[in-house]
């Protein structure tokens, strides 16, 4: 039926299709990728309209009409929808919840898209008439009255940095000596050369001046993969390189991998560059978040600094995007819509037509194996920048040696040398707590979570046993509940119990731990981490988020406790995993002009992947453990997407899974070739089969042609979406999985 005001809308459902709506005509026909108020059953959703359309297949009479229109035009490009629908294809994942996850919080609920100008305090006439000698028995005033008369108008938080009281501020606006004014935004896209800090540049060596030479603006998209090892002074190149991009006006994306990152990087630009910086993570409020999103989206920012979900931020008259540690996990989204925000960045900046640097010391296999066969360049930073030392390795066989907490006598022996010397230990253990689990000593009864197949995990500071996959916690049972003996005992060993240890065998220094667990409290982290700078503390205890991109100049022993596990997991990137992670955590040591010493414990020394890493580094491992991938069919050489499924109830994921092979195994049949197979592995148990009390089960999909395994997906999707078992279970897919659990 043809009607000329029909739109097509996007809106957050798990349904993978838009829907059709009309447009009264009293309202203004809505361009395409602007928001609308839309009816859905008894909802009003906010969408996006995809399409306008000239006919439809249902009735236009039995067609909604929609509520409001909320833009006058996108808040994206037409470049980034066609970015965002390509996600949606290439993941398998409804258009409209891609749309929701790539706006803020207040942006996707409707609100009006302002950026609140914030306000500055500024010296009345009244004010620039005052003598300072008239306050003098007002000191935080006078102090006041004198910042804003040497320095200009101030905003109410650097003022509070400046140590001014709200109660100073409030006496001399009552007094009418100073007024509120707003800050006038910063015009878009207004920087260029003066902007850049020269005084602050490093000189660069020939590897990095290279390097810099070859992230070139002017040559449109390329991607280069910055191979660099710890401490050869990638953050340099990156900054030396944003420089043609501030001088050309335009603007530059960075992405971090960790929260905890982000202020120290947000300091080295702000040094660098006199421009609007705009930082972007979970931990803004939404009126923050959206403000800053706006500013990148109107041309205000020069830089959006910000971790994984920054990806989605529109860019005026973007110039170029950098990802830093770009191996790190954290760049991929593990639940709801499942994206890789390193691989989002490739096909942006091939649509934005600008250069990608992914920087990394020990980078993806995918990414190594895309700068091995020439998709990207490679630019090699072998050397320490400045006059910073390799840092040397050594492995302690702890086979049959008696621990404390999991330290060895030799490795408590290093730690009274290094500290002795006045410098910086780091002990690394992945393994937050007091420790893994909790027993009886006389029936043998083991704490498990009643939720998990997971054992609970020990905090004995504050007297409780958790389980760290569903949050299920309870006070410790001061009677075993198989026997009722009082002989509960801990077993393993946790950061929590190594702070311990290290307290009473090292009294005279001072520690700190760095976990999910000490840094909970806001400006934790950034407390302890300045205190590490400021040499306050001499013992460093920590998880991964002591390990990934701190500059600790005094860190002269660094040593992993535990990673045996790792060696013999069943999970195919295990091996890649703990390569990543013992040179991130090595990379700490000897940083500035002090050497270096990295120690690993392990029952195995002879494995062949640490004397790989030990004897030839990441590059030679790689070589080696990319030839056996190929051997194995598996990722970067075969394509991967895994189907997860889960539900309360054992019998419906039974009755999904046969659903699932009735569909699959015609359709792999059909789609599968000698050339390009398409492989089903499962239905299967999860590692983990139950967790947070439900049961979990698992299909791999692999290929070595991608567009086939698509193909696949595309068609086995559409189909489970039209029958009723599908709807009875939880079920998702993730395209190029990294975590098999």
């Amino acid at each position: 039926m043809s009607h000329s005001t029909l739109i097509e809308v996007a809106v957050a459902t798990p349904l993978r299709k838009p829907f059709t709506y009309v447009c009264p005509k009293a309202i203004e026909l809505p361009k395409i990728g602007v928001r609308v108020c839309v009816p859905f059953g008894s909802r009003q959703l906010i969408g996006i309209v995809t399409n306008h359309l000239n006919d439809s297949e249902v009735d236009t009479a039995k067609l909604k009409p929609l509520i409001s229109v909320l833009d006058n035009e996108p808040l994206q490009s037409p470049l980034l929808h066609r970015w965002l629908s390509w996600a949606s294809s290439y993941y398998h994942y409804s258009l409209g919840e891609i749309y929701q996850q790539s706006q803020p919080t207040l942006i996707r609920k409707g609100e009006p898209a302002i950026i609140e100008q914030a306000t500055l305090w500024q010296l009345s006439q009244l004010g620039k008439e005052t003598e300072l000698s008239s306050l003098k028995r007002a000191k935080k005033q006078q102090q006041l009255l004198e910042l804003l008369l040497n320095e200009g108008a101030k905003s109410s938080a650097a003022l509070k940095q400046a140590d001014i009281s709200n109660a100073a501020i409030k006496a001399l606006s009552e007094k009418q000596l100073i007024e509120k004014i707003a800050q006038p935004l910063y015009p878009a896209c207004s920087w260029h050369q003066e902007h850049i800090v020269e005084s602050n540049k490093h000189t660069l060596n020939k590897e990095q001046a290279i390097a810099v030479a070859a992230i070139n603006i002017e040559r449109g998209f390329n991607t280069s993969l910055l191979l660099g090892i710890t401490g050869s002074g990638k953050t340099e190149v990156y900054l030396q390189a944003i420089e043609q991009v501030i001088s050309a006006g335009k603007q530059a994306l960075i992405l971090v991998p960790e929260i905890g990152l982000t202020p120290q990087t947000l300091h080295r630009f702000q040094s660098r560059f006199n421009v609007p910086i705009v930082f972007l993570h979970s931990a803004l409020n939404d009126k923050q978040r959206m403000d800053g999103w706006l500013k990148a989206q109107q041309g205000r920012a020069a830089l959006i600094i910000g971790t994984r979900s920054a990806i989605f931020t529109p860019l005026k008259n973007p110039g170029m995007i950098i990802i830093d540690e770009e191996h790190d996990s954290s760049f991929k989204q593990q639940d709801t819509f499942r994206y890789n925000a390193r691989d989002m960045a490739v096909v942006r900046a091939k649509l934005e037509n600008i250069p990608l640097v992914l920087g990394s010391a020990t980078p993806c296999f995918e990414t190594l194996h895309n700068a091995n066969t020439g998709k990207y360049q490679l630019l090699n930073l072998t050397k320490r920048a400045a006059n910073a030392s390799e840092a040397s390795h050594q492995l302690i066989d702890i086979k049959g040696l008696k621990l404390q907490s999991g330290m060895s006598p030799q490795l408590l022996q290093l730690m009274a040398h290094h500290l002795k010397r006045g410098d910086q230990v780091m002990l690394f253990l992945n393994r937050r707590g007091y420790a893994p689990a909790l027993l009886c000593h006389e029936c043998g009864w083991l704490g498990d979570c009643k939720r998990c197949d997971a054992h609970y995990t020990v905090h004995q500071r504050y007297r409780y046993i958790q389980c760290h996959h569903c949050g299920d916690q309870h006070s410790i049972p001061h009677q075993c509940p198989g026997c009722g003996s009082t002989q509960l005992v801990t077993a393993g060993v946790g950061t929590e119990q190594l702070e311990q240890t290290v307290n009473e065998l090292f009294p005279e220094y001072n520690s700190v731990r760095i976990d999910r667990d000490s840094t909970r409290k806001k400006g934790a982290l950034d407390s302890s981490l300045e205190g590490i700078t400021n040499n306050d503390y001499q013992i460093l205890i920590g998880t991964q988020m002591l390990a990934k991109g701190h500059h600790f100049p005094d860190v002269t022993l660094v040593a992993l406790l535990d990673v045996d596990g790792a060696l013999f997991s069943g999970d195919f990137r295990a091996n890649e995993k703990l390569a990543q992670l013992y040179l991130q955590v090595s990379g700490r040591a000897g940083r500035a002009s002090k050497p270096g010493q990295v120690v690993l414990q392990t029952h195995h020394p002879e494995h062949q992947l640490l004397q790989r890493l030990n004897h030839d580094g990441y590059l030679k491992f790689s070589e080696a453990a990319l030839k056996e991938r190929q051997a194995a069919q598996l990722p970067p050489f075969w394509n991967m997407a895994l189907m997860r499924i889960e539900c309360h109830d054992n019998q419906l994921i039974a009755n999904f899974n046969t659903l699932v092979r009735q569909i699959s195994d015609p359709l792999l049949k059909q789609l599968s070739t000698k050339q390009s197979p398409v492989r089903q592995i499962g239905p299967m148990p999860a590692p983990m089969e139950r967790r947070a009390g439900k049961f979990r089960w698992q299909v791999i999909f692999e290929s070595p042609k991608r567009s086939q395994l698509h193909k696949f997906i595309a068609v086995l999707t559409q189909e489970l979406d039209k029958n009723k078992a599908s709807r009875q279970v939880r079920w998702s897919i993730d395209v190029d999985p990294i975590d098999m659990v």
